[in-house]
């Protein structure tokens, strides 16, 4: 058989995929919803908020050789992102409210709540740098959201009755969402600020413990989570990651207790990101659930080697947040593609 002729049916053979991949996208975007806009989706503004503090941090360190201007670009690009979500989720409320209460009320889903919470106080250090009221009053409401999403996922899990398969890594979210609070709020000038930060710290720390050793114990004797769920896994890094920063934000120094939190996050996720950057797993909003985790273990990478000073581990750090900026990008461009071929919003 000649070449042309192979060339030829290869066409013919792959016309039907073709049809029905364009069938389906066409059937997706009929469908396409506000109704079914996924909460977890905040976990963006989470990552982008992330990696321009990382940028910030970087240019700290590094002086010239790391312009402020991308920590700019990247912090009011992800402020972009908050108010689009907000507007879209603020219309998914009032159109459907029952959607949203049913997302809230889920034993999974409703954990990412504490992703809104989280991008509130993120946005609250990115903002705050142009506006010091502003970055105040975004703190102060991302902190009493979080305390009290916090005070609900205990009290829900108090109630007994809780699936064993339910716990999952999103479950670790309010208590990481605690831990921001003195991640970002350790410059808040007001009198009643330590004791909030004290109060958060014990809540994210417990919380964190107790929860990642449900979730460890139901990865080791139930089954695997389902492909949907495996970017996920990742969030097990943010408590030692996002805990590293509080501690040292509390403390105020980098200490052995500093260095040894840092270090058992990183071996967390050489452990999982094989499990998780694989071809198999397909592409959803929950990719997203690997940005912060990310960005929280560059973001105390950079500010660890600043203390230790030791210039191969410096340029690991500025490795790592190059290799970061790209994995969003990456995450921004899928997540747009699939927003305007309406699979984003399909039910």
């Amino acid at each position: 058989m000649t070449n042309s002729a192979t060339s030829v049916l290869t066409a013919m053979d792959t016309r039907p995929a073709a049809a029905a991949s364009s069938t389906a996208a066409a059937t997706a975007a009929a469908g396409a919803s506000i109704k079914n806009l996924p909460v977890s989706l905040f976990a963006a503004v989470m990552g982008l908020s992330g990696l321009s503090m990382g940028w910030r941090l970087a240019h700290t360190e590094f002086g010239a050789v790391v312009p402020r201007v991308v920590s700019d670009v990247i912090g009011l690009f992800a402020t972009f992102v908050f108010v689009v979500l907000a507007i879209a989720y603020g219309a998914k409320l009032l159109r459907h409210p029952a959607a949203v209460k049913a997302e809230f009320n889920h034993p999974i889903a409703g954990n990412f709540f504490g992703t809104i919470a989280i991008a509130l106080l993120l946005q609250s250090a990115v903002l705050g740098h142009y506006n010091d009221t502003l970055g105040q009053v975004m703190w102060i409401a991302g902190t009493v959201a979080t305390l009290l999403l916090a005070a609900h996922v205990v009290s829900r899990l108090l109630g007994g009755n809780c699936h064993p398969a339910h716990a999952v890594p999103a479950w670790i979210i309010p208590g990481v969402a605690a831990l921001d609070i003195p991640v970002t709020g350790s410059h808040m000038p007001m009198a009643w600020a330590g004791e909030v930060l004290l109060l958060s710290a014990a809540v994210g720390s417990v919380l964190a413990l107790v929860l990642f050793t449900m979730i460890v114990t139901r990865l080791i004797q139930h089954e695997p989570l389902a492909p949907a769920m495996t970017p996920s896994l990742l969030i097990l890094v943010a408590p030692f990651e996002v805990g590293f920063t509080a501690y040292v934000n509390l403390t105020g120094r980098v200490d052995l207790f500093a260095g040894l939190l840092f270090y058992f996050g990183v071996f967390l996720f050489v452990v999982l990101a094989p499990k998780v950057f694989r071809r198999s797993v397909p592409f959803g909003a929950g990719w997203w659930a690997v940005s912060f985790p990310l960005a929280a273990m560059v973001n105390a990478g950079v500010v660890y080697v600043g203390v230790q000073g030791v210039w191969p581990l410096k340029v690991v750090a500025g490795g790592m947040l190059v290799v970061l900026t790209a994995v969003l990008f990456v995450l921004t461009v899928r997540t747009v593609r699939v927003l305007f071929n309406g699979r984003l919003l399909a039910s």
